[in-house]
């Protein structure tokens, strides 16, 4: 079914310290159709340059998970199906979610991975029979098809994936063990880099202008798979931290990232909310430049506020949303701001009760127009079983319609 979007309000709060010059004219809220029990979206969303559309897995946090197409030319969101029809899955390889990003291959077509995703996999993850394994999965626009690439790895989830435009390699993230995947489709083989990380797995994997894959040991170095060489490169610094950040903040390193490709930086957002630029080099893992905080905070709190979603804009700022899983940097609020690079500025643009707005995911999606797209969810009654997710497209230059 498709579901034409029509404007909503938004009920944005704003104060004195927040920029007049944003509305709610420039965000709108657009609903899931035909999926009731829906809960909540994980990082599954991603952009298509090849038809300009953009892609949502939604899920009911258990074992169903729908995929969503909307396209912004025509105003329209479309549920496709879901992955255990689309992918013919049998009953013991059921899913819980979708939480890898939804990425851009070179000839066109989409790649997503599967997550066990709720608790029959996190209390067995030690006794296998509990979870089969993820899927990759790649989804064709033109044919509206999905075609199930296979298991990652037996019992353990895909968290994040990524493409290589070039050479269409695929690379993946598992959960719980991180293991670092290599997968080539063309020749349908599946290398094991081995394990990066320990305690925690990081969630969120990038790739550079040449194709090489970055990911973050238990350290938070950067870890760059260079694809010339087939090799992985270890950073030997650590990303910047503020001080008496959590070990635990640490080891889970990177939550999002933005690329700016005019200048050539990938801006990240650590887990300890520090914004990085990043400038990569083709070979060797290149150089970055401490940005600061996402947030003013006190003295010993500045590791606190939780932004799990960066998107840049035509106007190179960056855009994000602070909050979720009990991390607020106004009571009960989350708040959306504007950051920009040059200044090391930011700026809260709006401010959303959590029972309008409580968590924000997505890295680097914009279409042509320059709207940017983020998955929310929100607990009207202030409890996880409320939890009720929706598609953000917003625009700071203008009108989002």
């Amino acid at each position: 079914m498709l579901l034409i979007v029509q404007a909503n309000s938004l009920f944005a709060y704003q104060d004195t310290s927040l920029n007049k010059s944003i509305s709610e004219r420039n965000i709108k809220f657009i609903d899931y159709p035909d999926f009731p029990e829906a809960h909540s979206t994980w990082g599954s969303i991603g952009y298509n340059p090849a038809n300009n559309n953009v892609y949502v897995g939604v899920t009911n946090h258990a074992d169903k998970v729908g995929f969503y197409e909307y396209d912004p030319a025509l105003n329209q969101i479309q549920l496709h199906g879901f992955l255990s029809d689309l992918g013919h899955l049998r009953p013991f390889q059921w899913q819980g979610k979708m939480h890898s990003k939804i990425v851009a291959g070179p000839n066109g077509e989409i790649y997503f991975s599967s997550d066990g995703g709720e608790s029959r996999q996190e209390y067995l993850m030690n006794h296998p029979h509990g979870y089969a394994g993820g899927f990759l999965m790649k989804w064709n626009p033109a044919t509206k098809q999905l075609t199930n690439l296979g298991m990652g790895m037996q019992y353990e989830s895909i968290k994040d994936v990524e493409v290589d435009m070039q050479s269409g390699l695929v690379y993946g993230i598992s959960y719980p063990q991180a293991h670092f995947l290599v997968y080539d489709p063309q020749k349908n083989l599946l290398h094991d880099a081995g394990r990066l990380g320990s305690a925690h797995v990081p969630r969120v994997l990038f790739t550079d202008w040449w194709g090489n894959c970055y990911y973050v040991d238990w350290r938070q170095r950067l870890v760059k798979y260079e694809k010339s060489t087939g090799k992985l490169v270890f950073a030997k610094q650590s990303l910047p931290a503020f001080p008496g950040t959590p070990g635990g903040k640490i080891v889970t390193g990177i939550t999002a990232y933005a690329k700016d490709h005019d200048k050539k930086a990938i801006y990240l957002v650590t887990y300890g909310a520090k914004l990085v630029a990043f400038y990569p080099e083709e070979t060797g893992i290149g150089k970055w430049e401490d940005l600061g905080g996402v947030y003013d905070m006190a003295k010993g709190e500045e590791w606190k506020p939780y932004v799990p979603n960066l998107n840049i804009g035509l106007n190179g700022k960056l855009y994000y949303v602070i909050g979720g899983h009990g991390n607020y940097v106004r009571k009960d609020k989350t708040v959306l701001i504007e950051f920009d690079p040059q200044q090391r500025k930011a700026n809260i643009l709006l401010d959303f009760p959590i029972g309008r707005l409580t968590e924000v995911t997505g890295s680097d999606i914009r279409d042509r127009d320059g709207n940017m797209y983020f998955a929310g969810r929100k607990r009207p009654d202030r409890s996880e079983n409320g939890s009720v997710p929706f598609l953000i497209k917003f625009n700071p230059e203008k009108e989002v319609k």
